[in-house]
């Protein structure tokens, strides 16, 4: 395989219940045994600082307002930039992201009805003006989703328990952020596993030129 000549940053977006973490490993196992450097990474939590963030914001039963949910977010999200995001691009690494900016101006835009240009102007900050060359968005119905979610016999996070309501906010932020982006992939959440997978690895594939 040709060396990878720079770094690639691929988000995959979706609501809870979609499927995009699996996906997320899914895609970076099929990629690494096509001999490409691949890191999968995820939000918030992946770094020391976020481990701490990712508690509060998924394990909380207290009330939060938006405005601190999403600041939450970005600051995860800026030490995710510096210890993660950029180090791995800077080596020519395709990243993964399960989650990245997106999923704030979708969650406290959309869901929480906060300001969506300031989260778009702080998340560009906290970025360092850098955005994914690639989206992966799974869409599925809000109904699927929560069937999903039911059935996991993890303990749900806090958004996880959010009503459907919010859950439609969610998906209607998504349709209408995608809806004129060039640089995004839509799959159907309703497929199987392996065939979401597959769909995900050929496009990505045909993107990159690979």
């Amino acid at each position: 395989m040709e060396k990878q000549k720079k770094g690639i940053l691929i988000s995959v977006e979706g609501i809870d219940g979609s499927g995009k973490s699996t996906l997320a490993k899914n895609l970076k196992d099929k990629l690494e045994n096509d001999k490409l450097p691949v890191v999968l990474t995820y939000e918030p939590g992946d770094t020391d600082l976020g481990t701490h963030i990712r508690k509060i914001l998924q394990e909380r039963d207290f009330d939060m307002c938006g405005k601190s949910e999403f600041l939450l977010f970005a600051s995860d999200r800026a030490q995710h930039f510096k210890d993660v995001i950029i180090p791995n691009l800077q080596k020519n690494n395709i990243v993964i992201s399960d989650r990245m900016a997106d999923s704030s101006l979708v969650y406290q835009g959309y869901g929480r009805y906060e300001d969506k240009q300031m989260i778009k102007a702080v998340n560009k900050w906290v970025m360092t003006n850098i955005v994914p060359d690639l989206t992966i968005y799974i869409k599925i119905s809000v109904d699927l989703a929560m069937e999903r979610l039911q059935k996991r016999k993890t303990i749900p996070t806090a958004f996880e328990k959010e009503k459907k309501e919010f859950t439609k906010r969610l998906e209607k932020g998504y349709k209408e952020i995608f809806k004129d982006r060039k640089n995004v992939i839509i799959l159907d959440g309703t497929k199987t596993e392996g065939e979401l997978t597959d769909t995900a690895y050929v496009q990505v594939k045909k993107w990159l030129n690979l």
